[in-house]
Protein backbone atom coordinates (compact mmCIF):
# COMPACT_ATOMS: atom_id res chain seq x y z
CA UNK A 1 0.00 0.00 0.00
CA UNK A 2 3.01 2.55 0.84
CA UNK A 3 4.30 1.50 -2.50
CA UNK A 4 1.07 2.54 -3.99
CA UNK A 5 1.08 5.57 -2.52
CA UNK A 6 4.95 6.68 -3.28
CA UNK A 7 4.22 6.16 -6.93
CA UNK A 8 4.64 8.99 -8.71
CA UNK A 9 1.28 10.36 -10.31
CA UNK A 10 2.25 10.52 -14.38
CA UNK A 11 0.96 13.44 -16.06
CA UNK A 12 -2.70 13.15 -18.68
CA UNK A 13 -1.34 12.77 -22.49
CA UNK A 14 -3.15 12.31 -25.58
CA UNK A 15 -2.03 9.00 -26.29
CA UNK A 16 -5.37 7.50 -27.59
CA UNK A 17 -6.90 11.12 -28.01
CA UNK A 18 -7.42 11.23 -32.60
CA UNK A 19 -5.96 13.85 -34.63
CA UNK A 20 -9.40 15.85 -34.57
CA UNK A 21 -8.96 16.07 -31.01
CA UNK A 22 -5.57 17.53 -30.63
CA UNK A 23 -5.81 20.08 -33.68
CA UNK A 24 -9.45 21.47 -31.56
CA UNK A 25 -7.30 21.29 -28.14
CA UNK A 26 -4.45 23.43 -30.26
CA UNK A 27 -6.27 25.68 -31.74
CA UNK A 28 -8.34 26.51 -28.83
CA UNK A 29 -5.08 27.09 -26.56
CA UNK A 30 -4.09 29.44 -29.61
CA UNK A 31 -6.93 31.33 -29.85
CA UNK A 32 -7.36 32.33 -25.96
CA UNK A 33 -3.47 32.98 -25.59
CA UNK A 34 -3.98 35.43 -28.72
CA UNK A 35 -7.29 36.67 -26.42
CA UNK A 36 -5.13 37.40 -23.78
CA UNK A 37 -2.22 39.03 -25.54
CA UNK A 38 -4.34 41.47 -27.41
CA UNK A 39 -6.06 42.38 -24.01
CA UNK A 40 -3.21 43.25 -22.41
CA UNK A 41 -1.72 45.16 -25.46
CA UNK A 42 -3.81 48.10 -24.56
CA UNK A 43 -3.73 47.67 -20.93
CA UNK A 44 -0.04 48.48 -20.97
CA UNK A 45 -0.02 50.81 -23.48
CA UNK A 46 -2.56 53.07 -21.42
CA UNK A 47 0.02 52.14 -18.31
CA UNK A 48 3.36 52.70 -20.26
CA UNK A 49 1.98 56.07 -21.24
CA UNK A 50 0.80 57.56 -17.78
CA UNK A 51 3.59 56.73 -16.23
CA UNK A 52 6.33 57.87 -19.09
CA UNK A 53 4.18 61.42 -18.70
CA UNK A 54 3.12 61.86 -15.69
CA UNK A 55 6.42 60.73 -13.65
CA UNK A 56 7.72 63.78 -13.63
CA UNK A 57 5.29 65.77 -11.94
CA UNK A 58 4.70 63.03 -9.27
CA UNK A 59 8.00 62.44 -7.84
CA UNK A 60 8.49 65.97 -7.26
CA UNK A 61 7.59 66.35 -3.39
CA UNK A 62 5.68 69.48 -3.89
CA UNK A 63 3.25 67.72 -6.04
CA UNK A 64 1.92 65.50 -3.06
CA UNK A 65 2.21 69.38 -0.72
CA UNK A 66 0.71 71.60 -2.38
CA UNK A 67 -2.16 72.83 -4.20
CA UNK A 68 -3.00 74.70 -7.48
CA UNK A 69 -4.24 77.75 -5.92
CA UNK A 70 -2.75 80.53 -7.52
CA UNK A 71 -1.00 78.50 -10.60
CA UNK A 72 -1.70 79.01 -13.97
CA UNK A 73 -0.47 76.98 -17.12
CA UNK A 74 2.75 79.16 -17.17
CA UNK A 75 3.73 79.14 -13.72
CA UNK A 76 5.81 75.98 -12.77
CA UNK A 77 5.06 74.42 -8.96
CA UNK A 78 1.68 73.55 -7.33
CA UNK A 79 0.41 69.87 -7.24
CA UNK A 80 -2.37 67.90 -6.71
CA UNK A 81 -2.88 67.40 -2.63
CA UNK A 82 -5.88 69.35 -3.21
CA UNK A 83 -7.24 66.93 -5.31
CA UNK A 84 -5.95 63.58 -3.42
CA UNK A 85 -7.71 65.02 0.06
CA UNK A 86 -11.07 65.56 -2.42
CA UNK A 87 -11.24 62.11 -3.57
CA UNK A 88 -9.98 60.25 -0.66
CA UNK A 89 -12.61 62.04 1.78
CA UNK A 90 -15.48 61.47 -0.78
CA UNK A 91 -14.42 57.85 -1.63
CA UNK A 92 -13.83 56.71 1.36
CA UNK A 93 -16.59 58.83 2.70
CA UNK A 94 -18.71 56.84 0.18
CA UNK A 95 -17.00 53.59 0.87
CA UNK A 96 -18.26 53.77 4.56
CA UNK A 97 -21.68 53.55 3.71
CA UNK A 98 -21.92 51.40 0.41
CA UNK A 99 -19.63 48.41 1.61
CA UNK A 100 -22.07 47.19 4.74
CA UNK A 101 -25.36 48.15 2.80
CA UNK A 102 -23.86 46.01 -0.34
CA UNK A 103 -22.72 43.36 1.77
CA UNK A 104 -25.78 42.93 3.74
CA UNK A 105 -28.33 42.92 0.73
CA UNK A 106 -26.14 40.16 -1.37
CA UNK A 107 -26.48 38.20 2.16
CA UNK A 108 -30.29 38.52 2.13
CA UNK A 109 -30.20 37.72 -1.54
CA UNK A 110 -28.51 34.56 -1.25
CA UNK A 111 -29.24 33.34 2.24
CA UNK A 112 -32.67 34.42 3.21
CA UNK A 113 -34.73 35.77 0.41
CA UNK A 114 -34.41 33.26 -2.23
CA UNK A 115 -37.33 33.12 -4.38
CA UNK A 116 -39.18 35.67 -2.27
CA UNK A 117 -40.53 38.73 -3.86
CA UNK A 118 -38.70 40.87 -1.72
CA UNK A 119 -35.57 39.47 -3.31
CA UNK A 120 -37.11 39.56 -6.83
CA UNK A 121 -37.60 43.15 -6.53
CA UNK A 122 -34.18 43.87 -4.67
CA UNK A 123 -32.60 41.97 -7.65
CA UNK A 124 -34.85 43.91 -10.16
CA UNK A 125 -33.72 47.54 -8.45
CA UNK A 126 -30.04 46.67 -8.57
CA UNK A 127 -29.74 45.38 -11.91
CA UNK A 128 -31.58 48.82 -13.18
CA UNK A 129 -29.11 51.13 -10.77
CA UNK A 130 -26.43 49.39 -11.94
CA UNK A 131 -26.96 50.81 -15.47
CA UNK A 132 -27.54 53.72 -14.52
CA UNK A 133 -25.04 56.81 -15.67
CA UNK A 134 -23.21 58.71 -12.73
CA UNK A 135 -24.84 62.51 -14.25
CA UNK A 136 -28.15 60.47 -13.38
CA UNK A 137 -27.27 59.62 -10.06
CA UNK A 138 -25.25 63.80 -9.65
CA UNK A 139 -28.93 64.94 -10.74
CA UNK A 140 -30.93 62.91 -8.52
CA UNK A 141 -28.92 63.69 -5.38
CA UNK A 142 -28.72 67.36 -6.15
CA UNK A 143 -32.98 67.24 -6.75
CA UNK A 144 -33.06 65.81 -3.33
CA UNK A 145 -30.41 66.75 -1.04
CA UNK A 146 -29.78 70.11 -2.09
CA UNK A 147 -32.91 71.59 -4.23
CA UNK A 148 -35.69 69.67 -1.87
CA UNK A 149 -33.82 69.90 1.17
CA UNK A 150 -31.47 73.08 0.94
CA UNK A 151 -28.61 71.61 1.88
CA UNK A 152 -25.68 73.02 0.09
CA UNK A 153 -23.15 71.75 -2.10
CA UNK A 154 -19.86 69.75 -0.70
CA UNK A 155 -18.27 66.69 -1.05
CA UNK A 156 -21.22 64.83 1.26
CA UNK A 157 -23.32 65.33 -1.61
CA UNK A 158 -20.83 63.91 -3.73
CA UNK A 159 -20.49 60.82 -1.54
CA UNK A 160 -24.22 60.66 -2.02
CA UNK A 161 -24.57 59.83 -5.62
CA UNK A 162 -21.18 57.78 -5.60
CA UNK A 163 -23.32 55.51 -3.14
CA UNK A 164 -25.81 54.88 -5.90
CA UNK A 165 -22.96 54.20 -8.01
CA UNK A 166 -21.24 51.54 -5.51
CA UNK A 167 -23.80 49.40 -4.09
CA UNK A 168 -25.19 47.85 -6.69
CA UNK A 169 -21.35 46.41 -7.91
CA UNK A 170 -20.79 45.05 -4.38
CA UNK A 171 -24.72 43.76 -4.41
CA UNK A 172 -23.79 42.13 -7.62
CA UNK A 173 -19.87 41.26 -6.99
CA UNK A 174 -20.61 39.87 -3.37
CA UNK A 175 -23.87 38.15 -4.39
CA UNK A 176 -21.72 35.66 -6.96
CA UNK A 177 -18.99 35.21 -4.34
CA UNK A 178 -21.21 33.87 -1.99
CA UNK A 179 -23.42 31.60 -3.87
CA UNK A 180 -20.24 29.87 -5.17
CA UNK A 181 -19.25 28.79 -1.33
CA UNK A 182 -20.40 24.80 -1.31
CA UNK A 183 -23.39 24.19 0.10
CA UNK A 184 -21.39 21.60 1.98
CA UNK A 185 -19.86 24.30 4.74
CA UNK A 186 -23.43 25.25 5.76
CA UNK A 187 -24.63 22.00 6.03
CA UNK A 188 -21.41 20.61 7.82
CA UNK A 189 -21.89 23.58 10.79
CA UNK A 190 -25.66 23.56 10.31
CA UNK A 191 -25.44 19.51 11.64
CA UNK A 192 -22.60 20.37 14.74
CA UNK A 193 -25.53 23.10 15.72
CA UNK A 194 -24.24 26.08 14.91
CA UNK A 195 -26.75 29.16 14.12
CA UNK A 196 -27.26 30.41 10.81
CA UNK A 197 -26.23 33.80 11.17
CA UNK A 198 -22.78 32.41 12.80
CA UNK A 199 -22.58 30.13 9.77
CA UNK A 200 -22.72 33.07 7.66
CA UNK A 201 -20.37 35.10 9.93
CA UNK A 202 -17.63 32.78 10.51
CA UNK A 203 -17.80 30.17 7.59
CA UNK A 204 -19.64 31.26 4.51
CA UNK A 205 -18.53 35.21 4.70
CA UNK A 206 -14.46 34.13 5.56
CA UNK A 207 -14.70 31.79 2.46
CA UNK A 208 -16.11 34.90 -0.19
CA UNK A 209 -14.05 37.28 1.38
CA UNK A 210 -11.20 37.82 -1.10
CA UNK A 211 -13.73 37.73 -3.96
CA UNK A 212 -15.43 40.23 -1.86
CA UNK A 213 -12.88 42.37 -1.96
CA UNK A 214 -11.97 42.46 -5.31
CA UNK A 215 -15.62 43.37 -6.53
CA UNK A 216 -15.55 46.17 -3.63
CA UNK A 217 -12.26 47.85 -4.70
CA UNK A 218 -13.66 47.38 -8.49
CA UNK A 219 -16.42 49.48 -7.16
CA UNK A 220 -14.20 52.06 -5.06
CA UNK A 221 -12.21 52.25 -8.38
CA UNK A 222 -14.84 53.29 -10.48
CA UNK A 223 -16.97 55.33 -8.49
CA UNK A 224 -13.16 57.73 -7.59
CA UNK A 225 -12.79 58.01 -11.28
CA UNK A 226 -16.16 59.98 -11.65
CA UNK A 227 -16.45 62.93 -12.28
CA UNK A 228 -20.01 64.35 -13.18
CA UNK A 229 -21.36 64.24 -9.64
CA UNK A 230 -18.04 66.38 -8.14
CA UNK A 231 -18.58 68.92 -11.06
CA UNK A 232 -22.69 68.96 -10.17
CA UNK A 233 -22.41 68.44 -6.54
CA UNK A 234 -19.70 70.18 -5.15
CA UNK A 235 -17.71 72.43 -7.88
CA UNK A 236 -13.81 72.65 -8.61
CA UNK A 237 -11.55 73.95 -6.40
CA UNK A 238 -7.95 74.55 -6.57
CA UNK A 239 -7.56 75.26 -2.81
CA UNK A 240 -6.87 72.62 -0.15
CA UNK A 241 -10.17 71.63 2.10
CA UNK A 242 -10.38 68.67 4.33
CA UNK A 243 -14.26 70.24 5.41
CA UNK A 244 -16.84 67.37 3.47
CA UNK A 245 -19.71 69.11 4.51
CA UNK A 246 -18.85 72.75 3.33
CA UNK A 247 -17.24 74.26 0.87
CA UNK A 248 -16.18 73.24 -2.44
CA UNK A 249 -13.77 70.25 -2.81
CA UNK A 250 -12.58 68.73 -5.69
CA UNK A 251 -11.17 65.62 -7.10
CA UNK A 252 -8.55 64.17 -9.29
CA UNK A 253 -10.38 63.36 -12.47
CA UNK A 254 -12.29 67.21 -11.96
CA UNK A 255 -8.61 68.27 -11.79
CA UNK A 256 -7.97 66.76 -15.24
CA UNK A 257 -10.84 68.33 -16.66
CA UNK A 258 -10.06 71.40 -15.55
CA UNK A 259 -6.83 71.60 -16.41
CA UNK A 260 -7.13 70.84 -19.80
CA UNK A 261 -10.08 73.24 -20.10
CA UNK A 262 -6.92 76.18 -18.60
CA UNK A 263 -4.64 75.06 -21.91
CA UNK A 264 -2.40 72.69 -24.16
CA UNK A 265 0.85 73.55 -22.53
CA UNK A 266 3.60 71.47 -21.98
CA UNK A 267 2.93 71.96 -17.88
CA UNK A 268 -0.95 71.86 -18.32
CA UNK A 269 -0.44 68.44 -20.17
CA UNK A 270 2.13 66.96 -17.52
CA UNK A 271 0.13 68.09 -15.01
CA UNK A 272 -3.10 66.58 -16.24
CA UNK A 273 -1.06 63.30 -17.24
CA UNK A 274 0.03 63.61 -13.58
CA UNK A 275 -3.12 63.16 -12.08
CA UNK A 276 -3.81 60.51 -14.00
CA UNK A 277 -0.83 58.99 -12.37
CA UNK A 278 -1.81 59.93 -9.04
CA UNK A 279 -5.55 58.24 -9.23
CA UNK A 280 -3.96 54.96 -10.66
CA UNK A 281 -1.67 54.92 -7.85
CA UNK A 282 -3.92 55.81 -5.20
CA UNK A 283 -5.94 53.14 -6.51
CA UNK A 284 -3.46 50.19 -6.40
CA UNK A 285 -2.42 51.09 -3.02
CA UNK A 286 -6.04 50.28 -1.74
CA UNK A 287 -6.13 47.39 -4.03
CA UNK A 288 -2.84 45.92 -1.84
CA UNK A 289 -3.94 46.75 1.07
CA UNK A 290 -7.54 45.62 0.73
CA UNK A 291 -5.62 42.27 -0.67
CA UNK A 292 -3.84 42.10 2.86
CA UNK A 293 -6.45 42.48 4.56
CA UNK A 294 -8.70 39.63 2.78
CA UNK A 295 -5.29 37.37 3.07
CA UNK A 296 -5.13 38.05 7.08
CA UNK A 297 -8.67 37.29 7.64
CA UNK A 298 -8.89 34.37 5.17
CA UNK A 299 -10.15 30.91 7.05
CA UNK A 300 -6.62 29.47 6.77
CA UNK A 301 -5.87 32.39 9.68
CA UNK A 302 -9.15 32.26 11.42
Amino acid sequence: MTATMDRPVKEPTFKGVSPRRKFSNAMATVLVSAAVLIALVPLVWVLFTVISRGLSAVVAPAWWQNSQAGITQFIEGGGAYHAIVGTLTQGLFCALISIPIGIFVAIYLVEYGAGTRLAKATTFMVDILTGVPSIVAALFIYALWIATFGFERSGLAVSFALVLLMIPVIVRSAEEMLRIVPQDLREASYALGVPKWKTIAKIVVPTALSGIVTGIMLALARVMGETAPVLILVGSATAINFNLFSGPQTSLPLMMVDLQKAGTGALTSERMWGAALTLILIIALLNIGAKLVSKFFSPKNV
